[in-house]
């Protein structure tokens, strides 16, 4: 079933549970009970009733949006018939339809102008008037924002090395969810800003035991809809983590920032930690900076807390040896800083540390080593590859046809059992896909490489695989705030001292260019019309009223 037909299904459910509890209520408001049945006219009437804005009608059935439209809309008509005590408040959100239908079968249930008896009210209930009216601004406030964030852009915060020095840890971005055509939610009834769990509640560090922020029961088909482009080579891309096993929703999987490096139908290949495709070297943009992990030896102790003052992102690794000399583990460095480091006068030994070629790069996750740790093992898994020297391997592409056999499995498991969502079985030596035997398979959606330009501290499309076009959410479009020290990094033996960026705020991500222009003058101008245009409706307001008298 397609998405908008299901999309549609969902509307006309929720429309029948509206009219069957609420029926007699719209009789009561004066209008036909059959009203109560229809999509979006049912509460253009409530809120026509009640006296709001008719338009917020337009947003009752929108994924996310309008789960807290409806329970807003559901309070306003109940409010109407006189339930406007906590309890009444609490049942109509938690049981809507039971507890309107309560409502709704009574017998002494009476409309009530709410207006009627306000010169009547006391101080206690003025006051908690106010309240109603202070929390009816915070839930459009929320509701808002919801809508920038699932239908617009949503904040992307850096927490690893991985795109170094380009996206620096501590960046947070804005991302662009129409770069690549808009994706459609997938779980339309979730909490707003929450990707995928709403706390770490069981063990720690383990999301499989964590509760879920999202619905997965009420589920809509994969969409993308306005798409007038997809991912080109060089493009900074946000995407969902394609092996992410604790959620089955593409949209709510852990999202993952990286450069695409090869499209569908490219060569990708690693040589000795040099990034090659289609047989050529890589194209390095402006903002780009060749980095390699080197391994130094030095005969005492180095100062790394000014090294890091004066190079910034420096993760290292220091083990003291006995004889007094430390040996160093450098991620990320680039060829001018190796060459600083290398002139330090403690170094006796640097060199770049490179994976032999061949050598393939399994993890396990027991020590008798039977059980292989796909998530740290480069794949697929049969191959000598390592980071270093990984392919040459070809990009699926749609419509490309594809051997399946024993030795390619391992390549294309995922794509045909997970990502084009078949079923997929090996008895006997055969391959079964969808119950028949299968020597060959068609490509069903274009793929990508996505890579980080950190190449040695990255885990990346080295590990996880191709990247499905249906887990691309779009681009990064600038960084709004950068926070140096704002993640502790696990892997480094000292940490970034904490500073804010200034130069990087509010600076485009996705222009290749090494020194980017900063907006950050527009960023104050929308801030200042946000924060003043209160004031200056007010102020002018009551320039009016001071004329008309």
């Amino acid at each position: 079933m397609n998405y908008f037909l299901t999309y549609t299904v969902y509307v006309l459910i929720l429309s029948v549970l509206m009219g069957i509890s609420t029926w007699k209520l719209f009789k009561k408001m004066g209008y036909s009970p059959l009203f109560a049945f229809i999509p979006f006219y049912n509460y253009f009437i409530i809120l026509k009733e009640t006296k709001h804005p008719k338009w917020w009608a337009v947003l009752s059935y929108l994924p996310i949006v309008g789960p807290i439209m409806m329970s807003v809309f559901h309070l306003y008509l109940v409010k109407k018939f006189g339930k406007t005590l906590f309890k009444d408040q609490i049942l109509t959100v938690i049981l809507p339809f039971i507890y309107m239908a309560t409502i709704n079968y009574s017998k002494d249930v009476e409309l009530e102008d709410e207006n009627a008896n306000d010169l009547f009210l006391t101080d206690e209930e003025k006051e908690a008037k106010k309240k109603d009216t202070f929390l009816g601004s915070i839930t459009f406030a929320v509701v808002f924002a919801t809508i920038i964030h699932v239908f617009v852009t949503q904040p992307f915060g850096i927490p690893t090395g991985s795109m170094e020095r380009t996206l620096l840890v501590g960046d947070f971005l804005f991302v662009n969810k129409w770069s690549y055509g808009y994706r459609l939610p997938m779980r339309p009834l979730a909490i707003p800003f929450l990707q995928g769990t709403i706390m770490d509640t069981g063990e720690k560090g383990n999301p499989k035991d964590d509760p879920k922020s999202y619905v997965d029961g009420v589920k809509l088909p994969y969409t993308r809809i306005l798409q007038f482009n997809k991912p080109q080579k060089n493009d900074v891309v946000v995407f969902n983590y394609p092996q992410d096993s604790v959620h089955t929703a593409i949209d709510r999987k852990d999202p993952y920032v990286k450069r695409c490096v090869a499209t569908a139908g490219d060569t990708f290949e690693m040589r000795a930690g040099r990034l090659f495709v289609n047989g050529k070297p890589e194209t390095v943009l402006g903002d780009q900076e060749v980095q390699h992990r080197y391994i130094v030896t030095t005969d005492s102790q180095l100062d790394i807390p000014t090294l890091y003052k004066a190079y910034g992102f420096l993760p290292v690794q220091e083990i003291q040896q006995n004889n007094g000399g430390f040996i160093y583990g450098f991620q990320g460095l680039t060829d001018k800083i190796a060459k600083d480091i290398k002139e330090l006068p403690h170094v006796v030994d640097m060199k770049e540390d490179v994976s032999v070629k061949g050598e393939a790069a399994i993890a396990y996750r027991d020590e008798a080593k039977t059980k292989i740790d796909t998530t740290q093992s480069i794949f697929p898994v049969n191959k000598p590859w390592n980071q270093d020297w990984y392919g040459p391997v070809r990009i699926p592409k749609k419509g490309d046809v594809v051997a399946i056999n024993n030795e390619t499995l391992p390549m294309f498991q995922w794509i045909i059992s997970e990502y084009e969502h078949n079923s997929l079985e090996k008895k006997n030596g055969k391959i079964f896909i969808n119950g028949k035997e299968a020597n060959q398979y068609t490509i069903q959606q274009d793929y990508y490489m996505m890579v980080g330009d950190n190449r040695d501290a990255s885990l990346d499309a080295r590990f996880f695989g191709f990247v499905p076009e249906e887990n691309i959410v779009g681009k990064p479009m600038f960084t709004w705030m950068s926070l140096q020290g704002a993640f502790p990094d696990s892997s480094s033996t000292y940490q970034a001292p904490f500073k804010i960026r200034w130069d990087r705020m509010f600076k485009a991500t996705n222009t290749g260019e090494a020194n980017k222009t900063s907006y950050w003058w527009i960023a104050a101008m929308i801030l200042i019309l946000f924060f003043g245009w209160e004031y200056f409706v007010k102020l002018f307001r009551k320039k009016k009223t001071e004329d008309d008298l």
